[in-house]
């Protein structure tokens, strides 16, 4: 069983927080896209936290309290477990497009889905409260994170349709480029065991999908690390579901959604 499919609860991580300089915030997409005046109203309450792959931000059922947002190339996902709770099967993969907690529930509701960071690296944390309360003085802020809302619903609304009816190569192609346009990186830090757990599918049909990539040259894996080495081959691999969601993104929020447009 692989540590994501073993998440620990409550939240532990070995953090090192520190507020963040103004300059810093613009590692997030979704803060970087405010005014000064609504993006200073949300720094007097921010810190910065530097953060640990797998380290839990939020567990399902608990009232969620902070809003997270990624900086740079650190990534978190939204999981759900599987029915013998062997795995946790992810239903939304977050960068430095987005955030994590209460701007989609409020912050006085139970959170559905765990979320875990995927790639480590500085996390803004925001207490729930304190955006609420400033998204009350900010009409500005209440309509650009509504907007934000209504596109990680999209995301979550292409993955279920993507799930029921792409190949598991064309899901593996999608899921990793994903993961590069965000971290800005070739190199994905992930096992093939937490790569299926993340699709929701057998090992044995991970291990025949990286085994065709690789023959093929499009990627080189390592131990716990996959490597895109052929980014437009991968492409063509890939099914056209995050096409679907940049084009939402730039109907709703013009310029956040993550792009690599590298050979």
């Amino acid at each position: 069983m692989s540590t994501i499919g073993q998440i620990n609860y409550p939240f532990r991580t070995s953090q090192t927080m520190i507020a963040p300089l103004p300059a810093e915030m613009l590692e997030n997409e979704l803060l970087a896209k405010l005014s000064e005046v609504d993006r200073m109203r949300l720094a007097a309450h921010m810190m910065v936290f530097e953060l640990k792959r797998n380290d839990v931000l939020i567990v399902a059922g608990e009232t969620v309290t902070d809003t997270w947002f990624p900086g740079g190339p650190s990534l978190a996902s939204f999981q759900l477990p599987s029915e013998d709770g062997d795995a946790a099967v992810e239903v939304a993969l977050i960068g430095r497009e987005g955030a994590i907690g209460g701007i989609v529930s409020n912050g006085s509701l139970p959170a559905y889905a765990t979320a875990v960071v995927r790639a480590g690296g500085s996390f803004f944390r925001l207490k729930t409260a304190a955006l609420e309360q400033a998204k009350l003085e900010s009409i500005a802020l209440r309509h650009w994170f509504a907007r934000y809302s209504d596109c990680l619903i999209a995301q979550v609304f292409q993955t279920s349709a993507c799930n029921a009816t792409h190949t598991i190569m064309q899901r593996t192609a999608k899921w990793l480029l994903a993961a590069m346009a965000r971290t800005r990186r070739a190199e994905v830090i992930i096992t093939q065991e937490e790569l299926a757990e993340t699709l929701g599918v057998g090992r044995t049909f991970m291990t025949q999908v990286v085994r065709q990539l690789r023959e093929e040259g499009i990627i080189i894996t390592n131990r716990g690390a996959v490597t895109i080495v052929n980014r437009a081959s991968l492409q063509v691999k890939a099914c056209n579901c995050t096409a679907l969601i940049e084009n939402h993104y730039d109907v709703v929020l013009h310029g956040i959604y993550p792009r690599d447009r590298r050979p």
